[in-house]
Order: C-alpha cells, then structure tokens, then sequence
C-alpha cells in the first residue's frame, strides 16, 4: 500500500516553513519574505511519489494575536496541528530558544500525532552551537525524529522526506497527482502581488497591508489577461508611502508583480493596482472574508477565472 497524509508545518513566525515548503515541492507554491507573519492563510502543497502522497499544510507563524486576523492566524495553525497525520515543528536554529519557542514546544508535543523536530537554517550556525538545540528536542523522546535542515540550501532535506514517508500511515492519495495544489489561481495571483508589496515596505507596513482582487478580466488569448488589485492600508500616511514619490513605488511594485504573473501563469498580463484606504480592515469581518473567499471555496463554487467578480 502506497502511503498517504497530511503533514503540519509549524513554527514560530519566519521559522522557514514556506521556504521549507517551496522547496520540497520544487515549485514556488507559498510567498516568502523576511517579513514575520507572511503567511496569513494555510497554504496547502501535494507532493505526489512512488511512494504516495504527502499533503503539506503551512501554517502561520503561532504568536501572540492582536487583531482579529491574527486570531485567524494562530487559530490557522492550531487546527493544522489537530487535523495532521504528522506534526514538524520548524524551529529557528540561528535564534535563541526563548520563551515563545517554549510555549510552542509545549504545545506540539501535547498533540497525539507522531512529531518531528526540524531543526532549520543549521547553514546560519555552527556546529558546536548546534549539538546542544539536537539535545534539547530530543529529550524525554518527544519526537519520533529530529532533523537539522537548511530549507535555503536543501541539505538535509531528503532526510525529511523519508522520515515523513515512514511515519505516513497507508492509503490512497486524496489528490489527483497532477494536482499542485488546491488553492486557485484567483488567491495565487493575490499572494504573489503581496510579495512584491512585502518586498518594497519596511516598519509596520507589511502587517498592515493586504490585496484584494477586484476584477478578473480574460479577453482570451493573445491578448492580455487584465487584472485589477487593490491593495489595502489602514491610514493615509501608509496610502502615501505606498504611493510614493510620483507613483514610484506603486509603480516598482506593480512592474515587479506583472512580470512574476507572466512567469506563473504563462501568458501577458495588464496589472492594474491601486492603493485603497481601510482604516482597521484587520478588525473587519467582511474584508477578511472577501480577502479568504478563493482560499476556502471549494472547486465548483470558485469564480469562473475569465468572468468579473
């Protein structure tokens, strides 16, 4: 019997989930950015082999919320955590364990699932700094295994993998094989703008800020698939910054985004963005659900992708 399931990856905020994620599908699936809580969603990637299939769920950072997306966030992860087959707590290896990395320790090893401690970005540290965190999680045997990994580099990633097959229980897979995965375009196109929007701001504005596809427009091919975006501020002073000199920024970024959907879906594209000002849109109940309405649609009801919103 081949085998089948889904893994949990979770970690404090930039642990190196999405990157870890990407590669080990070999495809872009998850944004990633040096920008803490970059994933707001779970991001779901099927890896599909010889062996069966693997159904990865990345997870936000777990951290102290204190907005009603972050609530999202966290409760995001925590309901990863219960649903896995298998658990991977990510832990930042060139960071000090500290009272966060504690809380989140405790918390996974409450869990029933089988658990591995992957132990990421050992190309960061040195080895004598190492040996003592492979210590740490491996005492009282809270894990079934314990990996050191570079998610950047891929060393030891392969490791991963087989010790996730061998803790996989049997069965058949849950997705077609050719699937990548579930998530529609309409929410990837969303992510990848707001990488490049990660990209160009500092401070606080990446925690405030968010995009929302607001048209949808498929003339047909050759000619240009039109977008048009909006992305989301809190205050006019951010509106401003995001603007720029000019409309330099906004036009950095909407050059940045149009060539990186070229490249993922193939085809030219007009890239209409524009910044738009929703003061507390992170307190908002129907913002949030409009900006998760393609993330959690199920395949039938998503919005045909060559028809407006």
């Amino acid at each position: 019997m081949p085998r089948s399931g889904t893994v949990a990856l979770v970690g404090r905020p930039n642990a190196g989930k999405s990157t870890l994620l990407n590669r080990l599908l070999a495809e872009k699936v998850a944004i990633v950015s040096d920008k803490p809580q970059t994933t707001r969603q779970r991001i779901i990637g099927v890896l599909t082999a010889p062996a069966g299939q693997i159904v990865f769920h990345d997870t936000p950072g777990i951290h102290k919320p204190l907005h009603q997306l972050n609530r999202r966030m966290v409760r995001e992860a925590t309901e990863a955590l219960e649903e896995a087959d298998v658990v991977c707590l990510l832990v930042d290896v060139a960071q000090s364990f500290g009272h966060g990395d504690a809380f989140l320790l405790d918390l996974v090893t409450r869990v029933r699932q089988p658990r591995v401690a992957v132990l990421n970005k050992i190309d960061l540290v040195a080895k004598p700094k190492l040996l003592p965190e492979i210590a740490r999680y491996a005492e009282g045997d809270r894990f079934a295994a314990i990996v050191p990994i570079s998610a950047t580099t891929g060393d030891g990633c392969d490791r991963l993998l087989d010790e996730l097959w061998r803790l996989l229980p049997e069965g058949e897979p849950a997705f077609d094989a050719e699937l990548l995965t579930p998530h529609s375009e309409r929410f990837l196109v969303t992510e990848r703008i707001r990488e490049k929007v990660l990209e160009a701001t500092r401070d606080e504005l990446p925690f405030t800020t968010a995009v929302l596809l607001e048209r949808w427009e498929d003339p047909g091919e050759p000619r240009a698939l039109r977008l048009y975006a909006a992305i989301l501020v809190e205050r006019e002073s951010q509106k401003r910054i995001l603007v720029g000199k000019g409309g330099a920024t906004i036009g950095a970024i909407g050059k940045a985004a149009r060539l990186d959907l070229e490249e993922f879906l193939e085809r030219k594209v007009f890239l209409d963005l524009h910044v738009r000002c929703e003061p507390d849109w992170r307190e908002n109940p129907r913002l949030l659900a409009e900006l998760d309405r393609d993330l959690h649609a199920a395949a039938g009801e998503l919005p045909a992708l060559g028809e407006d919103d």
